[in-house]
């Protein structure tokens, strides 16, 4: 097996990227930065965004390992203190890979028409004003918003933004996408549902803008400023992203952990 590893740059980060690499050499595991099947990722949910986006390109060969070094995330198994048996294991034991939907953001501008891929959510605001913009679902219109933004998250990404609108948590093998609003204005000409919307894997939805307002889009980590958007498609990618389980991950106890403050002993 080869890896990389992707960390978040601190001082703790590094010494565990130094630790990694010499129990891995001496286990017999190879460091690959330019082919690699398995990406670590050490840090937090925003190191292994980071890493899913610089290996984007090659989603299908590759798998994804967290560790993180602070507050438990919801895409690291393993702590700081276990990196050892995380190596033993990688050398001995065959992962089991699990799965996760991911969204494809389609962008119509002037210039033509990009494709961008999520793993936790896509957020899209007004810069100088709110956002006024037709929502299509299935190419049918649904509803006029008119507010502060939409975020459209994966169910990887329900507990996130999503999850501080109001929006269901829902579990990652689940494939869907959820629309939440931000702060809509409801009126005589603007009405919107009010609460966040699950499209299954075959639906889709269209935001088209107003013309030339200026906004401000968000694809995980990656910013984009434009006042030429034509319309933006949302759906759920054909591509999913792997992560290698080498012991249970159990995604509800990681919730109760996260949000509801206690552990089940």
């Amino acid at each position: 097996m080869n890896y990389v590893i992707i960390d978040r740059g601190d001082k703790l980060s590094k010494e565990l990227v130094d630790r990694f690499h010499e129990l891995a050499a001496a286990r017999g595991l190879a460091r690959n930065d330019e082919m690699p099947e398995t990406i670590i990722s050490i840090g937090g949910d925003g190191t292994l965004l980071k890493a899913f986006h610089t290996y984007a390109d090659r989603i299908h060969d590759v798998a994804f390992i967290g560790i993180h070094t602070g507050h438990l995330g919801f895409f690291a198994d393993w702590k700081a203190d276990e990196i050892e048996e995380l190596v033993r294991m990688m050398a001995e034991c065959e992962p089991r890979i699990v799965r996760y939907p991911l969204a494809q953001i389609e962008l119509e501008t002037d210039e033509g028409r990009s494709t961008y891929t999520c793993l936790n959510e896509f957020t899209l605001k007004g810069v100088n004003n709110m956002l006024v913009a037709q929502i299509d679902v299935n190419d049918e219109l649904f509803e006029m918003f008119r507010g502060d933004g939409i975020v459209v998250s994966t169910p990887s990404g329900s507990t996130a933004y999503n999850k501080s609108l109001g929006g269901a948590v829902i579990h990652p093998s689940i494939e869907s996408l959820q629309i939440a609003e931000i702060a809509s204005i409801n009126n005589r000409v603007y009405r919107t549902l009010g609460s966040s919307l699950v499209l299954p894997q075959h639906h889709h939805c269209d935001i088209i803008p107003r013309k030339d307002q200026r906004l401000q889009l968000t694809i995980d980590q990656l910013t984009i400023t434009r006042n030429d958007i034509r319309s933006i498609r949302c759906s759920v990618a054909t591509r999913k992203v792997s992560f290698a389980r080498y012991r249970p991950f159990t995604f509800w106890n990681r919730v109760r952990e996260a949000f509801l403050g206690y552990d089940v002993k």
